[in-house]
């Protein structure tokens, strides 16, 4: 499977539990919807990764991916020290300029 540059380099990014570089694959203003929280712009995505990081040490296996214009809906199973782990999530991300503006995960 084919993805966009910018949604590789947030799977390896996921998957080395870089947060800095997943942090830096989304635009300044960015948001970013998990678990019932939201994390608006870059210093705050890269604090909630960081921390997911180091709680669930979590990584994707993409399964599937649907882009429509600038929309992508990311289908993963993502495995990790968490309950019910390996769970199959999708990511729903809307791109601007060759990154991630927003960005929704949901099970």
């Amino acid at each position: 499977m084919e993805l966009p540059l910018i949604i590789a380099r947030l799977v390896e990014a996921q998957n080395t539990f870089d947060s800095k570089a997943y942090a830096d694959c989304f635009t300044e203003l960015a948001t970013v919807h998990d678990e019932g929280k939201t994390h608006t712009g870059k210093p705050e995505i890269y604090r909630w990764i960081e921390e997911s990081n180091q709680k669930y040490r979590s990584v994707m296996m993409p399964l599937q991916y649907e882009q429509s214009g600038t929309n992508g809906t990311l289908t993963t199973e993502v495995s990790g020290t968490f309950p019910g782990s390996p769970l199959v999530l999708q990511f729903h991300f809307s791109l601007k300029d060759n990154l991630i503006d927003s960005l929704k995960v949901t099970g």
